[in-house]
């Protein structure tokens, strides 16, 4: 058997299940995931993919700041006690 080393990452416990789940979907461990990873960068002499900053038009950035503010509880987040409600208040913003 050939000589491994170690390697210690620390993740979110909810990234690590969602890794495991995709992963085990295809019948690998999270393990045999990053040795494809770590030998596919090798081979290609860097990264496998191209890593970039994601780009959003204002629109988007606008709602996840928002989305962030609610989190925050800098801003309450809209609620309605029926569907009519909630659809009134869509056609009044028009």
């Amino acid at each position: 058997m050939a000589k491994t080393a170690n390697v210690n990452v620390r993740i979110e416990p909810e990234v690590k299940q969602q890794a495991e789940d995709l992963f085990g979907s295809f019948g690998i461990s999270v393990t045999d995931a990053i040795n494809i990873f770590l030998r596919t960068s090798i081979m290609e002499g860097g990264f496998p993919f191209k890593i970039r900053k994601p780009r959003f038009n204002p629109e988007t950035l606008a709602a996840m700041q928002e989305a962030r503010d609610i989190m925050s509880g800098k801003i309450q987040a809209k609620s309605y006690k029926t569907t009519d409600e909630f659809i009134q208040a869509l056609n009044a913003e028009d």
